[in-house]
């Protein structure tokens, strides 16, 4: 069986395992977050082999060149002949894990953590909660 001379482009992102499903490479191409040549596509854009396509990932951003076309998805070892990454998108790709690697833990910043039991009656006691006006009857 031939490969296809032309396909659609939300099927290749499927097959070329890009997205786990195809619906949900036409979800990423609808919000605008993929594009072939340069050129807003949408999912039933035809692609051809030598294509630029640059998509995002999550926070991951790749710029791929369509080496082939495959009519089914197959295994991931064979996923990856269907396209090339860039030079360039993979220095990005891993200057961006770096950065994300070397990036401080958000937990780290917080020295307190939550107030205990104490700390909540003395947050209380000077915020001085018992003198205010209640609706309960004082008199």
């Amino acid at each position: 069986m031939n490969p296809p001379e032309s396909m659609r482009l939300d099927k290749w992102l499927w097959c070329a395992r890009f997205y786990k499903t195809r619906s949900l490479a036409v979800e990423e191409i609808g919000k605008g977050r993929v594009t072939v040549n340069g050129q807003a596509a949408k999912a039933a854009r035809e692609l051809r082999a030598g294509d630029t396509v640059d998509l995002r990932q999550g926070p991951v951003q790749r710029t791929v060149r369509v080496r082939a076309l495959s009519g089914m998805r197959g295994p991931a070892p064979v996923a990856q002949l269907l396209y090339e990454e860039t030079a360039e998108s993979i220095a990005a790709r891993e200057k961006a894990a770096e950065q994300h690697r070397l990036a401080p833990e958000p937990a780290a910043s917080l020295h307190e953590g939550r107030p205990t039991k104490r700390d909540r009656r003395n947050i209380d006691q000077a915020r001085d909660w018992g003198s205010r006006w209640s609706a309960s009857a004082d008199d």
